[in-house]
Formats: structure tokens, C-alpha cells, sequence
């Protein structure tokens, strides 16, 4: 069953792909040029949801910018952005595990052992939760050369 869902994911996958207009990838994640489609990164830890950031407060981390609810996040972001980033550029965390590059939910979020992670939706969240240790495993190990790619599957 486990290999047949797993076809499934990758065909679908592929689907998107092709049918995807591959969409350029920079270092995060971006909509409408700002990360996290705007939301704020540090408040996924202090309130332990998305709350959409403001573009009266922002700041750049790797060419990417990033929007905060207040400048006390913005200023915590700058101070220390590796705790607060999330990981694999904001793409999702199940793609990276499956070796491609994903847009994200921002309600589609867990935050493990102090880091963030994003999937695509929640359906593809529920299926990263089967086994969060074993996806951020193989993601770690996918995601030097999943972050090359320039496709994403929006």
C-alpha cells in the first residue's frame, strides 16, 4: 500500500511539474517578491501560527525578503535569522524529501526541534507527519541538489 501511495504521489508529482509553467526558484520560497507569501517567520515560534507580516517591517536574509507583524520580530529575525528561516528555502519539506522543489501553505507548518518547516498543502502535511524524522532525513540529504533546481511545482 505504502509503495502504491507513494506512485501516486510521484505521478502526480511529475503531473504538476508538466503543467506547472516552472515557476524560477531563488534561495526561499517567494510570492509577489517577499518570502512566505508575507508571513512571518518568527511569529510560526512565539504565537505557534502564520500571522501575516507587514510591509511597513521587513528585512532581507539571502536575497530574499521577509515581512514581520511588529519591528520586535523583525529586529529578533535579523538578530539571529538561522533560528527563525525555515528550512529548505520555505519550498516544501515533503518535495525536498522527494527530490523536487514545491510551493507552500502557510497554515501548513510544524516546527521540530526548533526549526520550521512548510509543505505544500495540508493534505501533503498529513502525509509528512506519518514519519517527520524519516522525511527530514532524506530531505537533508536531497536538498543540496534540490536547491539548484529552478521548477517549482506551484
Amino acid at each position: 500500500m505504502k509503495l502504491v501511495n507513494s506512485i501516486r504521489w510521484s505521478a502526480a508529482a511529475l503531473l504538476m511539474v508538466v503543467f506547472s509553467g516552472g515557476a524560477a526558484a531563488g534561495e526561499y520560497f517567494e510570492k509577489d517578491g517577499v518570502a512566505l507569501r508575507g508571513y512571518d517567520p518568527v511569529a510560526y515560534f512565539r504565537e505557534g501560527r502564520p500571522v501575516k507580516g507587514l510591509a511597513a517591517y521587513t528585512a532581507k536574509y539571502k536575497g530574499s525578503t521577509f515581512q514581520f507583524v511588529s519591528p520586535v520580530n523583525r529586529d529578533a529575525f535579523v538578530a539571529d535569522p538561522t533560528t527563525y528561516a525555515p528550512q529548505y528555502g520555505g519550498f516544501c519539506a515533503y518535495g525536498a524529501d522527494g527530490g523536487y522543489k514545491a510551493a507552500t501553505d502557510p497554515a501548513a507548518f510544524s516546527v521540530v526541534d526548533g526549526k520550521l518547516y512548510l509543505n505544500y498543502d495540508r493534505a501533503v502535511q498529513k502525509e509528512w507527519n506519518k514519519d517527520v524524522p524519516g522525511h527530514i532525513v532524506k530531505a537533508d540529504k536531497n536538498w543540496p541538489t534540490v536547491s539548484t533546481q529552478t521548477k517549482v511545482i506551484e
